[in-house]
């Protein structure tokens, strides 16, 4: 009869049960893993035969077969190393006690039997509590917070002997026990780098991308170069509020899962890829499909510089992830699926020579060269940006920096609002995102208003999704008002938002 002994397999972000089944049979000695195992975990046979005989395990000269369940999910991460040894030692009779009922156990072996974590630990735990299991075996993992999970016990061992000698009681008390709460653990100081106190200028550009931190809407910056875009970029993560506990965790999962750390996951993440960044490196992929830039985003704010210099391919890849808050890699072994819910900056010069409108500079380019630079951004993905931002120079002999608001006053009033959404939807979700017939629903106009935006919509031929757009934004600066219904200053400061090259506004109607 096998032994059958549970881990967790991962999809994408996503976690499973996996049964890992033992038994010896009569045959040509060997370890034979089956159950679509990639290359990773094939190699798991001589990791764990080689931990085995270094703990004096006396494992028999016979046919061992190991089979991943449920067959048909492709195993690709060597967290199965651990169970797989359990089996062997519980099988061949090396374990005499008794393997605790509803216990799973996660790590990668050594050649010593040390057992150490591997990229995607805590999306796995999570993912065990949600499969219903009671203890988790795992290696000590250190920097790491974990969530409160209540009713699931945790078992930190470091080799084999560990395992082994908690099955009989013998393990020292200190090893087994419940995961520590994150409040017990006090929390990184958080800094920035820059404020909005110091940025001269740019009053209209502020006001902006504080509507748009408090309602997560995309921005697209467009200016003659130095004129400030990178450094308004830059400085955009200091007025967004801190993550949640629930945020954090998705954040480190994701990161976890790509390999990678983050200094402090209290603050959202920033992600800035280059223009020569490839389609797989910003929407993810390879043969086991890996989280791409906009995943690592997740939550916090992906800054394309230079947008109208990414290929144009490239760029028309983000529609999905924009629209949805996730993206779906299909390859011929798996298809994943990853969280990317982020606030996207776009920053792009007006013309190829980038002095189109300067007031200092003169233009050189040709109306066929500037049109074809701004066809690279692509109308769907301009449809997308909440916010179309023009800046200019700032003349520095004309501005101080006396009466600047600092980003920890603005950053109290995005949080008020994003509160006021939060309580609105019943969850973590804000204004750009929430579904169309919830916000129709939250947000009725008065039919005055009704009949202003049918007026504008239809003398500039704005689609349906800007229409929307203009309806969110008008939302969330009435959430920053502390207005409960959507007023018309609101709205006609959305209106001017969304205000394109070209279009001249004025107050009460649109030329």
């Amino acid at each position: 009869m096998a032994i059958i002994v549970s881990s967790i397999g991962l999809k994408g972000i996503e976690g499973y049960r996996v049964d890992v089944e033992v038994q010896l049979l009569p045959g040509v000695e060997g370890v034979h893993i089956v159950g679509l195992p990639d290359a990773s975990v094939k190699e798991s046979k001589d990791r764990v035969m080689a931990a085995l005989y270094a703990n004096d395990c006396e494992v028999p000269d016979k046919k061992i077969v190991i089979n991943l369940s449920p067959a048909e999910q492709k195993k690709n991460s060597p967290i199965f190393d651990l169970a797989m040894a359990i089996g062997i030692m519980k099988e061949a009779g090396d374990i005499k006690d008794a393997i605790p009922d509803d216990a799973a156990f996660l790590g990668v072996l050594s050649l010593d039997g040390t057992i150490k974590p591997v990229d995607g630990m805590l999306p796995a735990i999570v993912a065990a509590k949600k499969e219903g299991i009671k203890l988790l075996y795992l290696p000590p993992m250190q920097d790491t917070p974990f969530p409160q999970i209540d009713g699931m016990e945790f078992c930190f061992v470091e080799t084999l002997h560990d395992v082994v000698a908690s099955f009989s009681g013998q393990l020292s008390s200190f090893a087994l026990t419940s995961m520590p709460s994150t409040e017990t653990t006090s929390p990184k100081p958080v800094t920035y780098d820059k404020d909005f106190q110091h940025i001269l200028g740019h009053k209209q550009a502020k006001r902006a991308l504080e509507i748009a931190a408090a309602g997560g809407h995309n921005v697209l910056m467009t200016g003659p170069p130095g004129c400030g875009k990178s450094l308004l970029a830059e400085t955009f993560s200091s007025i967004l509020p801190l993550l949640s506990e629930t945020s954090q965790f998705d954040v480190m999962s994701i990161y976890q899962l790509a390999g990678m750390t983050n200094e402090n996951y209290q603050i959202p993440p920033f992600r800035d890829p280059h223009h020569s960044a490839s389609a797989v490196s910003l929407i993810g992929g390879g043969a086991n499909p890996k989280p791409g830039e906009v995943s690592l985003a997740h939550r916090g704010v992906s800054f394309l510089d230079e947008m109208a210099e990414f290929p144009k391919r490239t760029l028309d890849m983000l529609r999905q992830p924009v629209e949805t808050g996730k993206v779906t890699i299909s390859r011929a072994a798996s298809t994943v699926t990853y969280p990317s819910q982020f606030l996207l900056l776009g920053a792009m010069n007006p013309c190829p020579c980038g002095f189109l409108g300067s007031r200092h500079y003169y233009c050189t380019c040709t109306a066929k060269q500037i049109t074809a630079y701004n066809n690279r951004v692509s109308g769907p993905i301009q449809d997308r940006m909440d916010i179309l931002l023009k800046l200019d120079t700032v003349a520095l002999d004309k501005e101080t920096t006396e009466h600047n608001e600092t980003s920890t006053s603005i950053r109290a009033r995005v949080a008020a609002a994003r509160k006021r959404q939060y309580e609105r939807y019943g969850d973590e979700i804000l204004n750009a995102s929430a579904p169309n017939e919830t916000i129709l629903g939250n947000s009725e106009l008065t039919e005055d208003q009704q009949k202003m935006m049918q007026q504008w919509a239809s003398k500039h031929n704005w689609s349906t999704r800007v229409q929307m757009k203009i309806l969110r934004l008008a939302r969330t600066i009435s959430d920053l008002s502390g207005d409960e219904a959507i007023t018309n200053e609101s709205i006609w400061e959305a209106v001017t938002m969304r205000r394109t090259r070209g279009n001249k506004v004025q107050k009460g109607m649109i030329l």
